[in-house]
This record gives structure tokens, sequence and C-alpha cells, in this order.
């Protein structure tokens, strides 16, 4: 099958497809964090479901399926946590703050996860962009629509011409390329320093990481709002 789908089951026989389903997405998470995305396997994940490994054919070809379900639910959970925090919040600057932290607050509670979706690729995997982008897009969406009504400020010291550059190479993407490319490189500010702390690349100045990070938070804040 090409996805295990969600929604509100309406009979007894999607109601037990869509509990096996679950336990499926909650066995290979378990999977996903104690052994890592390249040694998930559908046997050893049958064996935690008490199940015959033939049996989860009927919901996941093999192991590429499951990781590829196991990458959409990541991002949309990940996309979820970002818009409740930003909803509550009513400047610009104030729902990037909240932007920034939800990232962070759920790379830390989700870490196996974030290591799938933004961590090293998985040997052999590819993950099919007509079932990953809508999810994975959802992130950089949400920080676009943040920006999307301002005008990004210059900052001193930068080349004009490589700057302007970089937004045209961007043009083709059908939005004002400026902000769009001031706002991927302030998320991908955010994206290295999460990835620092949790995959333990600064050594013992991750002790501090929470004021390290709203140092970061801080400087995207100023690079896209001024």
């Amino acid at each position: 099958m090409d996805e295990i789908e969600q929604g509100e089951p309406t009979g007894p026989r999607a109601r037990n497809r869509a509990a096996v389903e679950n336990r499926l997405r909650a066995a290979g998470r378990r999977h996903l964090a104690e052994h890592g995305a390249a040694a998930l396997s559908l046997r050893a994940v049958a064996r935690d479901m008490e199940i015959a490994p033939s049996a989860l054919y009927r919901y996941v070809r093999n192991r590429d399926d499951l990781l590829t379900v196991l990458i959409v639910d990541a991002y949309d959970d990940l996309a979820d946590a970002i818009d409740a925090a930003v909803a509550e919040r009513t400047t610009p600057q104030t729902r990037f703050v909240a932007f920034a932290n939800a990232l962070r607050d759920w790379a830390l509670a989700h870490p196996s996860e974030y290591a799938l979706i933004y961590g090293s690729p998985v040997p052999g995997y590819r993950a099919p962009q007509e079932r990953t982008n809508r999810a994975g897009e959802r992130p950089l969406i949400a920080l676009a629509a943040l920006v999307s009504t301002t005008s990004v400020p210059t900052v001193a010291g930068t080349d004009g011409g490589i700057q302007t550059a970089a937004a045209q190479a961007l043009q083709s993407l059908g939005a004002e390329s400026a902000t769009l490319a001031r706002g991927i490189a302030v998320w991908n500010l955010l994206l290295g320093s999460v990835s620092s702390e949790l995959f333990e690349q600064l050594g013992h100045v991750t002790d501090h990481q929470a004021a390290v990070y709203a140092g970061v938070v801080d400087l995207g804040a100023a690079l896209l709002f001024g």
C-alpha cells in the first residue's frame, strides 16, 4: 500500500485496521529510538507486536515503506507543534520566537524522529517525494508565513551582489526572493543549533545550550525583522 491511512475509522473492520496501524507506528517509533533508522527491521517490529511478519505486508510493503510513514508522521507532528505555538502569539517577532522554541522543544522531546528527518540519510533509503514533500515542507511554510509580509533588513557588512544573486536563485519558487533567501538562512541557523545540541557536537557548551539557543533565536529575529 502507498501509505498508512489516517482519519476516523467508520466500521469494525476499519477500526481494527486503524488499531493495527497505530500499533505499527508505535512499534516503529520504539525501534527507531532503540536501534536507529538504519537498523529498522519489519521482522523485529512484527516480533515486538507479536504478529507474523507476513501480516505486516497488509499495511506496509517493506522496511522503506514503514520509514516513509514514520517520516511523514514526524514532519506532521513537528509542524502541528509549531502551528500550535505560533497561534498563541500576535506579532511577527513573537511568533518567530515561538516557532523557534517549538522546533527545539519538539526535537528534544523526539530525538530519534528529529534524527530521522534532519539527521544523516538512511543508507539505501530514498524518500519518495510524492509522499514526503507535503509534510516536509510544512515547517518551512510556517516560517515563510511569518516573514511574508515583512521587508528583510539590510545587514551591515554583507555583499549586495552576493545577496542579490542568492535571492535571484530562488525566484522560481514563486515567493518574494529576498525574504525567502533570508528565511532559509535563518532556518538553517536554527536547525544547525538544534542539531549541534541534540547530537552533542559542541561538547561542554551543551551544558548551557538553552542560553546559546536563545542567542541564536535573537540573532535570527534580527536578521528577519531588524
